[in-house]
């Protein structure tokens, strides 16, 4: 696939030492760029062009860090409710 041979040259120019395929790719889309900026799953899905989410949840492993910083989101939005019923 010519878009492989592209990508390992913009590898090696920028002292990349990993494989980068298009396969590779799509998996730091899904995750990197979508998921950890809030982009929800079922959108990624579509952006990739699958029709079955469960596909998407291959590619788009959701990384503990994006957990950890939902929890914080809800923590906040939960805390101000919980001090006035209290």
């Amino acid at each position: 696939m010519k878009m492989n041979e592209y990508l390992k040259e913009i590898a090696t120019l920028c002292d990349i030492n990993k494989s980068i395929t298009c396969h590779v790719a799509r998996h730091t889309f899904a995750t990197t760029v979508t998921l950890q900026n809030g982009v929800p799953i079922e959108k990624v899905s579509k952006m990739l062009g699958h029709t079955n989410i469960r596909t998407t949840r291959i590619y788009a492993k959701i990384l503990a860090i994006k957990v950890s910083h939902d929890m914080q989101l809800l923590k906040g939005k939960l805390s101000p409710k919980i001090a006035i019923i209290v």
